[in-house]
């Protein structure tokens, strides 16, 4: 079935260990995430990448009245996908948090290069199930997952492909709870790499 896509979220490298604003283990997630974006592209399937851009001063940040660290700024490292993250050529990049006023967690926030949302390239390509790992849990993918859920697609966690920040311990969880009480499904990436077509 073509209508299934993969969205995977800000694994960037201020988001992995070693970065500002690291979520402990986030690189673990680059292993699944790879191999599941080398089979939904070889399959002709849609892979979606989200990240941060953001600008140098925006409300984000600590420094000008935010609650986060810097990261993830426009043109820097930390910015970049993490290294083992192997992301196939076709792969449809889309950004978020670019204007100095936006907090932007949603992947359903993020455009492409020529201003197109999140939802328009989905809704153009015949998307109706979505898989969705990435970082960071109780964050970006949450909000991502939620928003994927309103907008009335088939929505599934890739168990082994998330990792949280855990600012609060336990939030992780409640995350995970939380988007499994409005609808999201959850499986881990063996079942998807081991099983029949997604």
């Amino acid at each position: 079935m073509k209508d299934a896509a993969l969205l995977i979220i800000d694994v960037q490298n201020d988001f992995c260990p070693g970065g500002s604003l690291a979520v402990p283990g986030g690189d673990a997630v680059t292993g699944p995430l790879s191999r599941l974006a080398e089979r939904f592209a070889r399959e002709g399937r849609p892979v979606f990448a989200s990240r941060d851009r953001h600008p140098r001063r925006t409300v984000h940040f600590e420094s000008f009245g935010g609650h986060w660290p810097r990261h993830c700024v426009q043109g820097t490292v930390g910015a970049a996908f993490h290294p083992a993250l192997r992301l196939p050529p076709q792969t449809q990049l889309v950004s978020k948090g670019m204007g100095a006023d936006e907090d932007a967690y949603s992947a359903f926030e993020a455009r492409d290069e020529t201003g197109n949302l999140l939802s328009e390239l989905l809704s153009r390509q015949g998307v109706r199930r979505l898989y969705v790992g990435g970082l960071a849990t109780d964050y970006c993918v949450k909000a991502s997952v939620l928003d994927a859920l309103k907008a009335g697609l088939e929505t599934y966690v890739i168990e082994d492909a998330v990792a949280a920040v855990d600012l609060k311990p336990g939030d992780g969880k409640r995350a995970l709870s939380e988007m499994r009480r409005a609808g999201a499904r959850f499986l881990p990436s063996g079942e998807l790499l081991g099983g029949d077509e997604p």
